[in-house]
């Protein structure tokens, strides 16, 4: 195994996201970054009317206190409400939530220096129990800058330091300062490469109080696999384990082997994700032999281990014992008919079953008639389908089990095109929230009786429809869906883009589509994109939202927000799905 001076002075592989935001960076000027520093800093908080009204500028809060003492009779504020002030002004700047047990800093760009400002500050915030620093990438390298503060906020119960390009050094600084905080409860270092192989210096020094472990796209080792077993032994309340994203865990199965055998102790744990950690047929027998003693489990996630291809079996003997599992994942693992038939004679022994997903396996659309048959209906709320090569047969099997389905997802699914009414005939009124019809090859008629359905209150709980890349609907389709906007009253999530390489004319459903957005008052999301106006019909578009909390999306890359709406437009699709691996 590489020493820590090796693994510091080798050059690290860059992610395609890393690279991704480090050129958004570059792009951005100086201004439309968000300076934490000037936020925290308190000669940058005092405004020029602070300046003018106090009587005492020499002292950094000395004018504060005596103006606040002349105009009230109450006593002057404490040092600890000053420090928190001062934080709570910079959080509402940054857009962020201010609470007193609850500091939220991610996705700032907090530099070094900034985190030794931050550091400062903690002997002033005392009932802290949560601190986020998550997608501050600016970090690594400095943490110890303030790990050698934590001692100042024992109370701190949640950590997050996902993706701050943490290395060797900033693990070994966080687990010496661990010792000061011994109530720790949740700790997520996820997608930070550096932390594969200093494992060393942190998971020895973990409270028995931890609940969450989170460290998924680590690049952990099996050196790291060993000593996580190791630590699970003193980890009684472990209740959720994150490793996914840990490739090369499962093709080392004496390393695989360490960790799965020490799971059998951890007894507590009810959630575990090992989602692209390259497990295999060997990886799944010791996997297995351990679920028996892990009759807690409620969440398992074995998805994205293509590897797990026509071995299913070796597992499914084992998962019998999990009696209280409510959701099973295996997307995108290439599952084969063998393997579905393997889970079809596991799936009555799991009563509490309430999410399966086999979604991203082009062989499961061929074996989903018998698959649907052994699941627990009753209480099933997800099972997505999506990108499943779905038959006209398997098409009326999917409608058996959707009455009490939370989210349809038959997604990339060429067949649903033209036989849509089987699909919402089964839907019962105020259950679905969310209906997923991307690429399907919907026609007019397909979106004329989904405005039927909406008529009929079938939708009246759906918060997301996704209609996006049907490219083939005309123009009568989309205007009958505007018109039955009034059984859409939950409606929050809208797609209606074209794909990538399409381009088409809105215009003749534009007036349907202004009609509806006024009876659509939750709406916070509507996705346009390649559908083509003029700029007299954009500009009543915009009218209509102008005062709304509503994401326009219009020209891809380009979304409008409005009335500082800033929610994530994200949305995975098959090649998305492909690409975890």
């Amino acid at each position: 195994m590489e020493s820590a001076g090796q693994r510091s002075s080798a050059p690290q592989r860059r992610s395609t996201l890393d690279l991704i935001m480090s050129q958004i960076r570059r792009k951005r000027t100086g201004p439309e970054r968000r300076p934490l520093g000037r936020f925290l800093s308190w000669t940058a908080e005092r405004s020029s009317e602070d300046r003018g009204r106090s009587s005492g500028e020499g002292s950094p809060g000395g004018g504060v206190m005596r103006r606040h003492s002349a105009l009230t009779s109450d006593p002057p504020e404490e040092p600890q409400d000053l420090g928190w002030g001062r934080v709570c002004v910079g959080l509402q700047k940054l857009g962020k939530r201010s609470d007193s047990k609850t500091l939220s800093l991610s996705h700032c760009d907090v530099t070094v220096t900034e985190l030794l400002e931050l550091a400062s500050l903690l002997q002033l915030l005392p009932l802290l129990e949560e601190l986020d620093l998550a997608w501050n990438p600016l970090v690594g390298g400095g943490l110890g800058a303030l790990t050698s503060h934590l001692r100042q906020v024992g109370r701190l119960k949640t950590l997050r330091l996902c993706s701050c390009r943490l290395d060797a050094d900033d693990v070994t600084a966080l687990g010496e300062a661990l010792g000061s905080v011994p109530l720790l409860e949740v700790l997520d270092l996820s997608w930070n490469g550096g932390v594969g192989g200093a494992l060393q210096g942190l998971l020895g020094k973990l409270h028995p109080t931890l609940k969450e472990l989170h460290l998924a796209s680590c690049r952990l080792t099996a050196h790291d696999a060993a000593l996580l077993g190791e630590a699970l032994l003193s980890l009684p309340r472990l209740w959720l384990l994150d490793v996914s994203g840990n490739h090369r865990l499962g093709q080392d199965v004496e390393g695989f082997g360490a960790l799965a055998s020490s799971l059998r102790h951890a007894a507590s744990i009810g959630t575990l994700r090992l989602r692209s950690c390259g497990l295999s047929g060997p990886g799944l027998d010791l996997l297995g032999s351990s679920l028996r003693c892990l009759a807690s489990v409620r969440e398992l996630d074995l998805s994205t281990n293509k590897s797990l291809s026509g071995q299913l079996h070796r597992l499914t003997v084992h998962l019998s014992h999990l009696t209280q599992l409510e959701v099973l994942d295996l997307h995108l693992c290439g599952l084969t008919r063998s393997d579905v038939g393997a889970l079809v004679q596991v799936l009555p022994c799991l009563p509490a079953l309430t999410e399966l997903d086999v979604s991203a396996n082009a062989e499961v659309g061929g074996a989903l008639q018998p698959l649907v048959s052994a699941l627990p209906l009753a209480r099933l709320r997800r099972l997505p389908l999506n990108n499943c090569r779905l038959s006209e047969a398997s098409v009326a099997a999917a409608a058996l089990a959707l009455p009490g389905l939370l989210s349809v997802d038959v997604s990339w699914s060429k067949v649903v095109g033209g036989r849509l009414s089987l699909l919402l005939g089964a839907l019962q009124p105020g259950v679905a929230q969310e209906l997923l019809l991307s690429s399907c090859e919907l026609t007019a008629e397909d979106l004329q009786q989904l405005g039927a359905a909406s008529r009929r209150g079938l939708l009246t709980a759906l918060r997301v429809l996704d209609v996006s890349y049907n490219g083939s609907v005309g123009e009568g389709g989309w205007a009958a869906l505007f018109s039955a906007a009034d059984g859409l009253g939950s409606l929050e999530d809208l797609d209606l883009s074209l794909r990538p390489t399409g381009a088409a004319s809105c215009s003749a459903w534009m007036p349907a589509l202004l009609g509806a957005l006024p009876r659509l008052q939750t709406l916070t999301r509507l996705a346009m994109q390649r559908w083509t106006m003029s700029a007299q019909e954009r500009r009543r578009l915009e009218h209509a939202v102008r005062r709304r909390s509503l994401l326009l999306e219009l020209q891809e890359g380009e979304p409008r927000p409005h009335s500082g709406s800033e929610r994530s437009c994200g949305q995975e699709s098959p090649e998305g799905s492909a690409g975890e691996e």
